[in-house]
């Protein structure tokens, strides 16, 4: 015999009247599906918008999609145990991750755990890995460099403390090497550095830790690590993870400096798990918001004024670009989100230029208020006589007779390029810069030969440091180069080119009569 509708609507009917809606938490819900890394919660009606949630056996995950009917959580981590019909509970706080100098020479993963075998993290403060960004009221203006020991940079697009300046580029251009010369380069000063590998291969990640042992960087860095082999929610929220960690710097006071290798592969997460989300899809299959995704990210890096402690945090993010192409979708999303980009180039990495740098696009807004002042006296027209000499040389070379001052302009830019060549991971303090700028754009390398001029810039530096003790360490104390620091440099430059033996360089006028260059405006 079949039942009735009727003698079920009675039945329904009956057990309505005993139901008593206030004994079933709005806290709690259950998983209807799971898979791909994306939960299906029945339930949790009191659910926040970016709240963790916790899913049976320690695990984790992000409530991102708040449905009439439903919320899809991102799990944070493995979900091959979870399954249908698992019970999950809001936890009434957002994602956090443990901040502190405990984690200063760790590598961890986004969520704080460590990844190096070194024992637990003793660290008892957390912060959001969500944050509003400081506001205007409470920012000061750049004016203070982070120096990052590579001559190309400091002396043309120099990058200041609490700035956002991208490093872009195609695939082995260099962008890692860029951001290790900078971390090498603090050593010994007050600058905290968290680099944060996103999608890359975890021998990858093992190899630039190991770069940072050899040269004594890790005590004051922290490696933040989502590898290829991690689900997408942890590449995800890695960025963010590293931003609180130096975010915890700067409200202590301190200088921070934040290091994004590399946003593109963040933002691939980001559209896997939009797509698995169901979200609508819109340019290269992006979700609508990708552009909200970096921008709270690097709006975050400041420098706070003296009154809210005076910290700073710097953000060096990176972004691959596919055949130099610089105007796709996320490439451009970042550069007008950023203070400037450092364009390193695929055809002059080939050619032998390290660093890559296409000086014609690379820009800092910040400019020379990220300089000292010597530098900026040093410093001068070099980005504009590069930038001649690429264009001049790329015609020269369809040319048969040039007459003399093209000649001379392709001479001396030749040597400069030159000159900007250096090793990675061997950064080069401030004082040698400046004493090697000044000698190449002031003409003093003008008969050195360009294969010689490596050599030339390697004699020199060893020659100050012997025969002329006190005048790197009178460059770097002063920051700035008054009329007898020109003139020692100036007679220094004499006698080495004279010990070096350049041919034609006793017909020059005596270095150390002409007059001191004028430093040049900011900007």
């Amino acid at each position: 015999m079949g039942i009735s509708t009727k003698e079920i609507s009675e039945v329904i009917k009956e057990r309505l009247k005993d139901f008593d809606a206030s004994l079933v938490s709005a806290d709690v819900g259950r998983i209807v599906a799971v898979g791909d890394g994306i939960a299906q919660i029945y339930g949790l009606q009191n659910a926040m918008a970016g709240e963790l949630l916790e899913f049976p056996h320690e695990t984790y995950g992000l409530a991102l999609n708040l449905e009439e009917d439903q919320v899809r959580s991102v799990i944070l981590g493995e979900f091959g145990h979870l399954h249908e019909g698992d019970e999950v509970r809001t936890t009434g706080r957002l994602l956090e991750v443990p901040v502190g100098d405990e984690l200063l020479g760790r590598i961890v993963n986004p969520l704080g755990v460590p990844l190096d075998d070194k024992g637990p993290i003793k660290t008892t403060r957390t912060l959001p890995v969500e944050k509003i960004a400081p506001g205007v009221i409470t920012r000061k203006r750049v004016d203070s460099p982070v120096q990052t020991g590579i001559k190309a940079i400091d002396a043309m697009i120099p990058i200041g403390r609490g700035q956002r300046e991208l490093i872009i580029g195609d695939r082995f251009t260099g962008k890692t090497t860029v951001l290790l010369d900078t971390i090498i380069n603090q050593k010994g000063k007050d600058l905290y550095c968290i680099y944060v590998a996103i999608g890359q291969n975890a021998a990858s990640v093992a190899r630039v830790a190991a770069t940072l042992e050899e040269n004594g960087a890790m005590d004051y860095t922290i490696i933040v690590a989502a590898t290829a082999a991690d689900p997408a929610s942890l590449q995800y929220i890695a960025p963010y993870a590293g931003c609180a960690m130096g975010e915890y710097f700067m409200e202590q006071g301190k200088e921070a400096l934040c290091c994004y290798d590399d946003l593109t592969k963040q933002a691939w997460a980001y559209r896997q798990l939009s797509a698995t989300l169901r979200r609508p899809p819109g340019r290269e299959a992006y979700p609508g918001d990708v552009f909200y995704l970096h921008s709270r990210l690097l709006e975050r890096a400041a420098k706070l004024s003296q009154a809210h402690g005076g910290g700073s945090l710097t953000a060096l993010p990176v972004i691959e670009t596919q055949a130099n192409d610089v105007s796709a979708f996320i490439p451009t999303n970042v550069i007008s989100i950023t203070d400037g980009q450092i364009y390193l180039q695929s055809d002059l990495f080939n050619a032998g230029q390290r660093p890559a740098l296409n000086v014609g696009i690379s820009v800092s807004r910040v400019g020379g208020d990220a300089q000292t002042k010597a530098m900026r006296q040093v410093s001068g027209k070099l980005r504009l006589d590069l930038a001649q000499y690429r264009e001049l040389a790329a015609f020269a070379q369809f040319a048969s007779d040039l007459d003399t001052a093209t000649r001379n302009q392709l001479e001396r830019g030749a040597r400069l390029t030159e000159l900007l060549k250096q090793d990675k991971y061997q950064p080069v303090p401030l004082a040698e810069q400046v004493a090697v700028l000044y000698a190449g754009t002031q003409g003093h390398l003008d008969k050195v030969a360009v294969a010689r001029v490596l050599e030339w810039t390697g004699g020199f530096v060893r020659f100050l440091k012997s025969d002329r003790q006190g005048l790197l360490e009178a460059i770097d104390k002063q920051q700035a180069l008054d009329d007898n620091l020109f003139a020692r440099l100036n007679a220094a430059i004499s006698t080495f080119n004279h010990q070096f033996g350049v041919e034609g360089y006793e017909d020059q006028p005596d270095p150390a009569a002409q007059p001191a260059p004028a430093a040049s405006k900011k900007g």
